[in-house]
Formats: structure tokens, sequence, C-alpha cells
């Protein structure tokens, strides 16, 4: 797993990419037992649809927006 500095860093570099969602809010949780970050934009999501992106990447839609993202194996993709 990132160093906590190496997190902080992660995430304010993703913060003009989160900026341009336009969303007020965003929530994040952690299943760390199955390593899957899940991320809503709106709470609750209430998707009907799933992209399936490259590498474990989920977007979840209701109709054509993204209320969701499912990101599968998150520590392998932010190892060292």
């Amino acid at each position: 797993m990132a160093t906590t500095s190496a997190a902080i860093k992660a995430i304010f570099a993703a913060l003009p990419h989160i900026k341009k969602v336009g969303t007020k809010h965003l929530w994040f949780d952690f299943d760390e037992e199955a390593d899957v970050l899940y991320i809503s934009l709106e709470r609750p999501q209430r998707a009907t649809d799933t992209d399936i992106l490259e590498d474990g990447i989920f977007l979840r839609l209701r109709d054509k927006k993204v209320v969701g993202i499912t990101v599968t194996n998150i520590s392998k993709k932010f190892k060292k």
C-alpha cells in the first residue's frame, strides 16, 4: 500500500480531474478484503447500467450519466 505521503500526492494530483466531473460531493468506500474502491458521484447511485473499461475499472451509469466508479485490485494499481 502507498505511504501516506504518496497517497496524499496522488489525491492532490487527481483533484483537477475530479473537479472536471462537475459534482459537489464524492463518496469513497474501500473494501480491503476484496481490494475494491467504490467512488460514488451521487448517493444513492441508482445505476441502471455499467460500462466495463480496461484493467478492472467499471463506470456505473444512470442513463448516460456517470454516477459511480468501481476500481478492482486497487492496491496493485497504486503499488510502487
